[in-house]
């Protein structure tokens, strides 16, 4: 009797390890002070809005296309989005303003601290669904649809959709 509870015990310890490190991917730790993106980004958004010769034209499809991904897929979609704006976004962006242009190389330096942070977490184990990469190819292809700043300008103005998207995913452990 007393081997049966043990094993009891160990199936339900095993069950309840695995639950929380399938819940550590998806709410990884993401420590980087958001509230300085989030002070900054009004002004930013407006500068870039006056730039915008594509008003109705989205890159990221709205929060909708991000909310239809699976807890399983967060962290593997939330790196790529790093690796996007980091490789993509950030260096197509053509900025004549300096303080504008500071203002976004903070965020992108912001970025480059959560992708390192995120990896840390874990350990090369984002796994991607063919639902994340159909989503986040869906955002590339509508980057692509653009000229290259064109599109770097929508995505800069867009960044809201995903700095929600990020603390609604991480929020748990995150700080702000």
């Amino acid at each position: 009797m007393k081997a049966q509870n043990i094993s009891h015990w160990l199936l339900g310890m095993a069950l309840v390890l695995c639950s929380v490190h399938t819940h550590s991917l998806r709410r990884c730790l993401i420590s980087v002070d958001r509230s300085l993106i989030e002070k900054s980004f009004p002004e930013i958004k407006r500068a870039l809005q006056t730039n915008d010769t594509f008003p109705n034209v989205t890159i990221l499809s709205t929060l909708e296309n991000l909310k239809s991904i699976q807890p399983v897929d967060v962290c593997c979609v939330t790196s790529r989005l790093l690796t996007f704006y980091r490789d993509r976004v950030f260096k197509d962006h053509q900025e004549t303003s300096p303080e504008v242009m500071r203002q976004i190389s903070s965020i992108a330096n912001s970025f480059l601290y959560m992708q390192k942070t995120l990896e840390q977490c874990v350990h090369n184990q984002c796994h991607c669904s063919q639902e994340a990469t159909n989503a986040t190819r869906t955002i590339h292809d509508n980057y692509d649809q653009l000229e290259a700043s064109s599109a770097a300008l929508k995505s800069l103005g867009e960044l809201d959709i995903f700095l929600a998207w990020i603390d609604e995913n991480h929020q748990e452990t995150s700080t702000a």
